[in-house]
């Protein structure tokens, strides 16, 4: 039986457009690429955010305007590294709540545990593995309310008809009054935005070849590295930035899992990642079609990115 990864694999390189899934950059060597890429100046992305975590968590504590105990769940944790900001803020005020990391990775759950623990050792920490919205159900059977924060750009990788259909999702599986906070890259200068993912030392370009080397690990292809190039371009008036993967030469690529030969021409594209960037109006219109209403925008200084607070009532 094939994989999920193996059976995403065949079906994106068998299609007319050659695409590939982002969310399959983050294996063990991806993710330390992609810290990388958030070390370096052109990303504006992470500090950006880390900025308005810093300097406005207060004021987002006091827009959810929780009077009781309710459970903080972030989706798809990560290193939780913007989050502690929030809960170093939670727990300086005294406020009573519960952290419910979600993340499809034991490990990277696992990992997450012991670094919140050590660095608040009273903090109530309640981690879950698994898909989002199946335990998103769970939680609505809790009597406790709930805000979600679903930070750091991810929303931008939906096209907007999928970016509707998962706000509805996240609608239909929270309690009325709950609140969600979603992290939004904005559109900005064109170049700006272009040079944090066209970046001039290849460390994205890396990160986009890492995801061939998994192929080949993983499903026993035989990709040439060398004969790949990366490439992406912005269109300011859409909000979309596209990332490709460029094949060097016409080549055949046998991926020994799937017993399937790829046939790539000179200069053909593999479609990787979709990071759309949005206006706050376009925000707010498309949160509103999934049946949000609209709290405020926390806004970092420079007006690159916004975390927006949303809630169902």
């Amino acid at each position: 039986m094939k994989s999920q990864f193996a059976q995403d694999v065949l079906e994106g390189l068998t299609s007319e457009q050659k695409r590939l899934s982002s969310k399959y950059f983050y294996d063990d060597i991806g993710s330390k690429i992609f810290q990388e890429i958030m070390a370096m100046p052109e990303y504006y992305l992470t500090d950006s955010e880390f900025e308005i975590f810093d300097f406005q968590a207060k004021q987002i504590i006091e827009a959810v305007a929780f009077n009781t105990h309710f459970n903080l769940i972030e989706l798809g944790a990560g290193d939780g590294a913007k989050t502690a900001r929030l809960i170093a803020h939670l727990i300086e005020l005294n406020i009573d709540f519960t952290y419910v990391p979600i993340d499809i990775s034991q490990k990277a759950n696992d990992i997450l545990v012991e670094k919140m623990k050590e660095q608040f050792p009273s903090l109530t920490i309640k981690p879950k593995t698994g898909d989002y919205f199946k335990l998103l159900a769970e939680e609505q059977k809790e009597k406790d309310p709930s805000f979600l924060l679903f930070i750091g750009g991810n929303i931008g990788n939906y096209s907007e008809s999928d970016a509707i259909d998962l706000l509805k999702l996240f609608y239909t599986n929270m309690k009325i009054g709950d609140k969600l906070l979603v992290g939004v890259d904005l559109k900005k200068n064109p170049l700006i935005i272009h040079q944090a993912y066209f970046d001039p030392h290849g460390i994205t370009k890396r990160f986009n070849l890492n995801l061939l080397a998994r192929i080949n690990k993983e499903l026993g292809a035989n990709f040439q590295l060398d004969y790949f190039d990366f490439y992406c371009y912005y269109n300011p008036l859409t909000g979309d930035l596209k990332s490709f993967i460029v094949s060097l030469k016409e080549q055949s690529i046998f991926i020994k899992a799937l017993d399937k030969t790829v046939e790539l021409g000179w200069g053909e594209l593999i479609w990787t990642e979709l990071s759309k960037k949005y206006d706050l109006n376009e925000f707010s219109s498309l949160s509103s079609k999934a049946g949000f209403t609209h709290i405020h925008n926390f806004l970092d200084c420079k007006h690159y990115f916004s975390d927006i607070l949303l809630e169902k009532k």
